[in-house]
């Protein structure tokens, strides 16, 4: 590691970030490949701007998604879902009709298509900003079976074999108390859950129902302690698992339409 990239290092670990010196090194490799001032993206990590937003991408299932400001990152708990997914339709070669509810970078959406070649997916998303980041992962990854769409989750029309959604689940007082790279970067209509961080479920079910086969499946994400209550909300629909991430947190919230 040279003087620059430990320099760097210093400055990143006295703004509090724990990656420090991996952060250093992938901004230095960055700026050389790209040829953009070394010291100036140390400026905006510094400031806590998401390294994932610097460095225009971000990996999930072993892709590469473009991501930037107006979008979630993707994060490595969210796999789960994929996870889940191929545990509980172990025929690879099935021919699922997908939709991901709030599709953010799309990432979900096009994990899901990977691992199922014969499958074909919607992604659904109301923020104009995430949307153009949805669009251009999907074109560049999935262009032949991921339709990206400007709307509403309660715009979708069924039915889907497999529901895929990672919604907002942050109490709403709580954002202001999570890392600043997260709270004063990412789109806050991503993260904020309401009240009691469950408004986004309460809307998930009552639409779900009509937009599932019978037989079908939906993958939730859901926060730290949350299985229960989301549990309740869900009375039309089969809860068959909650399972949790690599962390051993409850991270994915499996349901079946009868």
């Amino acid at each position: 590691m040279n003087d620059a990239v430990l320099e760097a290092a210093k400055r990143l670990a006295a703004a509090g970030i724990d990656s420090a010196r991996l952060d250093a090194r992938l901004l230095w490799e960055h700026a050389r490949k790209v040829e953009q001032d070394f010291d100036a993206l140390i400026t905006r990590r510094e400031s806590r701007e998401p390294i994932a937003y610097i460095l225009g991408r971000k990996e999930f299932w072993s892709l590469e998604f473009a991501v930037g400001p107006g979008v979630l990152v993707p994060r490595p708990d969210t796999e789960t879902l994929i996870e889940e997914a191929l545990r509980i339709v172990p025929d690879r070669h099935a021919s699922l009709r997908i939709a991901d509810l709030g599709t953010g970078s799309a990432a979900l959406l096009i994990a899901a298509l990977k691992e199922f070649p014969n499958a074909a997916g919607i992604g659904f998303e109301c923020s104009p900003d995430a949307f153009a980041w949805a669009r251009g992962n999907a074109r560049r990854l999935m262009p032949e079976r991921a339709e990206i769409r400007l709307a509403a989750w309660d715009s979708a029309e069924g039915p889907f074999d497999l529901v895929l959604c990672n919604p907002p689940y942050i109490p709403s007082a709580d954002i202001e108390s999570l890392d600043p790279d997260v709270s004063q970067f990412e789109p806050r209509a991503a993260l904020d859950g309401g009240p009691d961080g469950l408004a986004a479920y309460r809307a998930l079910a009552g639409l779900l129902p009509r937009l599932l086969t019978r037989g079908g499946h939906a993958l939730l994400e859901i926060g730290l302690g949350q299985a229960p209550a989301v549990g309740t909300l869900f009375q039309a629909l089969e809860i068959v698992r909650v399972a949790p991430d690599l962390s051993g947190i409850t991270r994915c919230l499996t349901l079946r339409k009868p």
